[in-house]
């Protein structure tokens, strides 16, 4: 092969390539999943008196007691990206596949009373209200899972993990609702990593938690799930290869760290799929994403889907 023939290969070859390259283009955005369908919740109710909290709660139909996914919207943390109605299609998705759903709206990093202590606690809060919800509706405590996307990713694996407060945190409350399990959709898992890799979520972290790292090291360990662990509880990681907001490689990192640590963790990396598609009921992320919820809820089959 002379070195005309030769140039002419790598350019075929840099083509076919450059061809094949997922781009932006190609994955779904914060404004495709604000277009998806959802039906309206069936009950809007407050577990605080603040405006902010409150959560909508979805039934299947049917008698029950229904298991319940417990969902947490991302955004950085911050009211001015996202609010519940982000991941409203995916909790109504989970409710006609036969799982209740309590998705959960919260004071942000930029709301009133948000940030430290007021956004962590307001999960706490929403998360042991299940409880009261469980003395109405028809809600199977024993089988209770949280799932976030992004920023409502750190919150889902804290929120199961905070059995692991020491009394003195103030973050502590008594008795936290058990949890079978929670799942991470492309969402944060070490706040002092996102602090500074992530020019897009890292600087509301500040907010979130009071201070950086080295003026507040306790905080840190008592909101991070990476220096939780071990969470003693099963964790699903559920990432896009192409994610940008949150690459893989901190779930990787994350898992890797919780499995040493002794935790059980299924990490999955979609080759198809960037920071949005494992939220957007339909999308090629969705089967493995219902799959996960119904494994950790115990659900053996699709008997209980309407």
């Amino acid at each position: 092969m002379n070195h005309s023939q030769t140039c002419m290969l790598v350019a075929l070859i840099l083509i076919c390539a450059l061809a094949n390259k997922p781009t932006s283009a190609q994955f779904l955005s914060q404004k495709d999943i604000s277009k998806l369908p959802a039906a309206p919740a069936d009950h809007r109710i407050q577990y605080g008196q603040d405006s902010l909290q409150f959560g909508d709660l979805r039934l299947p139909k049917g008698k029950g007691p229904h298991p319940l996914a417990i969902v947490i919207h991302g955004g950085c943390w911050l009211a001015y990206y996202a609010d519940l109605r982000l991941t409203a299609p995916l909790a109504d998705a989970l409710t006609r596949a036969g799982i209740a759903t309590w998705n959960v709206e919260f004071r942000r990093v930029d709301n009133t009373g948000g940030g430290w202590q007021g956004t962590l606690l307001d999960i706490a809060n929403a998360v042991d209200h299940v409880r009261e919800l469980a003395v109405k509706y028809p809600l199977d405590l024993k089988r209770v899972v949280s799932i976030g996307n992004s920023a409502g990713g750190q919150l889902a694996l804290w929120a199961a993990a905070r059995h692991r407060l020491p009394e003195k945190s103030a973050l502590f409350l008594k008795n936290p609702l058990p949890a079978l399990g929670a799942i991470n959709l492309g969402g944060v898992a070490d706040l002092r990593r996102t602090l500074q890799e992530s020019s897009f979520c890292g600087p509301p972290i500040l907010k979130l938690l009071g201070g950086s790292p080295a003026e507040a090291p306790e905080r840190y360990r008592e909101a991070s799930p990476i220096e939780m662990l071990p969470l003693k509880v099963k964790q699903v990681l559920i990432t896009g290869a192409h994610d940008a907001i949150i690459p893989p490689e901190n779930s990787k990192d994350y898992a890797a760290a919780a499995r040493k640590s002794g935790d059980e963790v299924e990490l999955i990396v979609l080759e198809n799929a960037a920071h949005f598609e494992v939220i957007a009921p339909g999308s090629s992320a969705w089967p493995t994403v219902e799959k996960a919820v119904f494994a950790l809820l115990k659900i053996k089959d699709n008997k209980t889907r309407q």
